[in-house]
């Protein structure tokens, strides 16, 4: 089930579940969980309901997923945000009905186009973005959340 963030606790779960995955899985210190704070607490006090959403994936009635539109506040583009599924809930499509969401709230909130920033290591979402028509737009190696990256950038038009 993909529902709307905002049951008590999904905030945090979401600032929580990105740090102990990402550091678990590929190594990333606490300064990736203090950047996925950031966008939690940035979107908690300023979410425009028009232009920006954000949702919960859950199994069985635990949370398994999420992911977030912001706006951009440039070039009519919607942001796709930490996008998360969690080890137990992934080879179940998931991950896609999550983006799929997103993408039907942006265009439905008037957006031309979404953006996304991820990193190389990140192959199963790339996959699930490339899927849905995504392109990638740019590359850039960076030194971030204690490892060495390739950030890459993709973009979706919308109309």
């Amino acid at each position: 089930m993909i529902r709307e963030l905002g049951e008590p606790g999904d905030l945090g779960w979401v600032v929580q579940a990105h740090g102990e995955i990402y550091t678990k899985e590929y190594g990333w210190d606490a300064s990736f969980e203090a950047l996925v704070a950031r966008i939690v607490a940035d979107y908690a006090n300023g979410r425009d309901p028009a232009r920006e959403n954000a949702w919960i994936a859950e199994i069985d009635g635990k949370r398994a997923g999420s992911v977030f539109c912001v706006d951009a506040h440039e070039d009519d583009t919607a942001v796709l945000r930490i996008l998360l599924v969690t080890p137990e809930a992934r080879g179940h499509g998931v991950g896609g009905r999550l983006v799929d969401t997103c993408v039907s709230f942006a265009k439905q909130a008037g957006y031309a186009r979404m953006r996304l920033w991820t990193n190389d290591p990140l192959v199963a979402a790339r996959h699930v973005y490339l899927k849905r028509g995504f392109r990638l737009t740019g590359e850039q190696r960076h030194h971030s959340f204690g490892a060495d990256l390739v950030g890459q950038t993709y973009e979706l038009a919308l109309r």
